[in-house]
């Protein structure tokens, strides 16, 4: 449920611009920059552009499926998890209940998780702080089921099931200091991330415990509000690695998933609107 009286601050919006679907609002892909937030909404019809001074620019559109049209939007999140917080709150606040992180990552399995590859998210490991100012850390940090199930099947139609993995990914406050072991504590986040490894954890990103933690709590929100269980906030994550731990790929294989990773993100959408709208 939108509050009227809720005026955001970091984006340019208005509940009704995120308004559609039947009363379900639209669905929100949120990349880390504005640059794919931008070339996401290239696959937008009748795109509306919404700037602002953060480059937290909302780009305002609709994808076709099937016979039917359904309401989109794209908007950078910002890097790490204190700014995607913000962004959340406030989308959170304008009516949005579906949200799917459209990011990248570096592989902690580089025997089987390769640059390349897509890894959807089903669980993060909390090692962040903005969550921890939520609720404590044993608290889970779970994607939606609806989510994974979609983006298995979108990866699926596009063929890309051979490099598509699904489970858990580590979640941090610093690439430097903990993933690229920068600073006087080198080797205690060496053996950190040694630990994330040998528990079998994906890969390695920057936004997506906040993501799920917050829409748990989003929904606990909208449940005292007597909203009904088909109005519950949904969250997932379609990351595409870039690199390992110490290093990213070349710059053209980067370029390549990341356009891979929006086709999945899109049609993880399209394939979640289907079960729910249709």
């Amino acid at each position: 449920m939108a509050d009227k009286e809720f005026k955001p601050v970091h984006l340019n919006a208005t509940a009704a611009d995120l308004a559609g679907n039947n009363g379900l609002g639209r669905y929100v892909l949120l990349p880390g920059s504005d640059g794919r937030a931008k070339q996401i909404a290239e696959q937008f019809t009748n795109l509306e552009v919404k700037p602002h001074p953060r480059s937290h620019n909302l780009y305002l559109g609709q994808l076709q499926v099937g016979k039917h049209k359904i309401d989109v939007a794209s908007i950078s999140s910002g890097m790490g998890s204190g700014s995607i917080d913000i962004i959340l709150n406030e989308l959170f606040r304008l009516g949005v209940k579906r949200f799917l992180r459209v990011g990248t990552a570096g592989t902690l399995q580089p025997q089987s998780v390769h640059p390349g590859d897509i890894v959807i998210a089903s669980s993060a490991v909390r090692d962040e702080d903005a969550s921890r100012c939520y609720v404590p850390v044993e608290f889970p940090a779970l994607a939606s089921l609806e989510m994974v199930l979609a983006a298995k099947q979108a990866a699926a139609s596009l063929k890309l099931a051979d490099k598509t993995h699904i489970g858990i990914v580590h979640c941090k406050a610093s690439l430097y200091g903990r993933e690229f072991a920068k600073g006087p504590m080198s080797g205690e986040q060496e053996n950190y991330m040694n630990i994330m490894r040998r528990a079998g954890v994906l890969a390695s990103e920057m936004e997506t415990s906040i993501l799920f933690v917050l829409s748990s709590i989003f929904n606990y929100e909208l449940a005292q509000q007597g909203e009904g269980i088909q109005h519950r906030v949904l969250s997932g994550a379609v990351l595409s690695i870039v690199g390992e731990t110490d290093d990213f790929a070349n710059s053209d294989v980067i370029a390549d998933v990341e356009a891979q990773g929006v086709n999945v993100a899109i049609n993880t959408i399209k394939e979640l609107a289907k079960e729910e709208l249709f």
